[in-house]
């Protein structure tokens, strides 16, 4: 991924076509009753942001309109829907948006009130099949992703949020393309969307990264008790990341490359929804330890299958002695044959240090860690199905672990 765009550049993309919402209004009686007063209206904006695909150098998805709606339970087609229409319909690389750089989707006036319901509607692919699309790192070739069938009714997004009468209100859905690609078997990729609503404020954790890791896959996250809530990459020039639009409160910042050992700063503090805390600087960039790399793999079985093609996806994790619990890596299983394979895990000690407003930070090695140096908890989980973790440590200090499996059952 090329991104040469800093951390604050909004893209404007293509022109877009709003769709403006009319007032009706109704009722009999004589020519003398008063008119109905006017309902009043505010102005939605919609965005959208992206987490790095893992293995991946372009995540294509075609989006053709953004639906709102005050009902919960409405159907696509049920009256009052509000819409935000893109025309034409616009083809986004996701992993051009990554650091906090949003994509403009559109805006549109709708009547002022709570919104329960929210859809993103992406074209669905036909013919050469190139509306949405990967490309795998290393190749140059453009692969189909398929879509399921919701993309025709729009993918549905949790949250609900108000629009206030002659006011704007703005929404950004964050796309994580890492979760939303799951292979299918045969060298095919399928979307199983995963999306939710981030604030619009621009705050977070940001830093640089040592120039010389930028062409190590080095992956960004920002984490709360093992649960990753934003990832990114850094810039591929400048080694800039930026966690962006996080809620204020406390973070674990996980930071893996290929062939280095995990570098982990604990109890980061995101003091409002202005405030951006840094981690490192340009003349001082944040170097991880070098380490040798080992894998894990087996499979993962849904009993009963998932009816909706629900995605299973495996974690690796570490806890350090009186500190957190982390994702140091994840991967999807397949979805055709279950298999999963997390590649390129660190054999090192995880590099350990506790937030401090003083910069540079100070990194030791923690050999205090749990399960252990070289090994993992590993963990399986998928919407619907009970969650299992292995309650033997995994080991791959001295070799890769295979036949790492997992039942799962609702």
């Amino acid at each position: 991924m090329n991104l040469k765009l800093n951390r604050l550049t909004l893209i404007t993309g293509a022109a877009f076509a709003a769709a403006t919402i009319a007032a009706c209004g109704g009722g009999g009686g004589d020519s003398g009753a008063p008119a109905a007063a006017p309902t009043q209206s505010g102005t939605l904006g919609v965005s959208l942001t992206d987490a790095p695909a893992c293995g991946f150098d372009a995540v294509n998805v075609t989006v053709s309109k953004v639906r709102v709606h005050q009902n919960s339970a409405a159907g696509e087609n049920d009256s009052g829907w509000s819409d935000i229409t893109l025309s034409p319909a616009r083809k986004i690389n996701l992993l051009n948006l990554t650091n906090g750089v949003l994509d403009s989707l559109g805006a549109t006036s709708l009547p002022a009130g709570k919104y329960n319901q929210l859809r993103l509607v992406l074209d669905a692919n036909a013919g050469a099949g190139t509306a949405n699309t990967v490309v795998a790192t290393g190749s140059t070739a453009e692969k189909t992703l398929d879509t399921p069938s919701a993309v025709q009714s729009g993918i549905k997004i949790a949250g609900q949020f108000d629009v206030g009468a002659g006011q704007r209100t703005d929404l950004v859905l964050d796309f994580d393309a890492c979760k939303s690609v799951v292979t299918k078997g045969n060298g095919k990729y399928a979307l199983k969307p995963v999306i939710k609503l981030i604030p619009t404020v621009s705050n977070g954790i940001n830093g640089f990264i040592s120039p010389a890791l930028l062409s190590s896959g080095v992956s960004v996250s920002a984490q709360q008790n093992g649960v990753i809530i934003r990832s990114t990459a850094p810039n591929a020039t400048t080694g800039e990341f930026f966690l962006s639009r996080l809620a204020p409160g406390s973070y674990d910042v996980v930071i893996t490359a290929d062939g280095r050992a995990a570098s982990v700063v604990a109890a980061v503090p995101v003091a409002t929804t202005a405030s951006t805390t840094s981690l490192s600087t340009v003349a001082a960039p944040l170097v991880l330890a070098t380490s040798p790399s080992g894998s894990i793999a087996g499979t993962v079985t849904m009993t009963p299958a998932s009816a909706t093609g629900e995605a299973a996806y495996v974690s690796a994790r570490q806890t350090f002695a009186a500190g957190p619990t982390v994702v140091v890596k994840y991967a999807g299983a397949d979805l055709a044959t279950g298999a999963y394979t997390i590649n390129k895990l660190p054999v090192a000690a995880p590099q350990y240090a506790t937030y401090s407003a003083t910069l540079p930070l100070t990194f030791a090695a923690s050999i205090a860690v749990t399960p252990g140096v070289g090994k993992y908890s590993v963990s399986a989980s998928a919407t619907g199905y009970a969650s299992q973790t292995k309650v033997d440590a995994v080991d791959i200090s001295t070799q890769n672990a295979s036949n790492v499996n997992f039942a799962l059952a609702p």
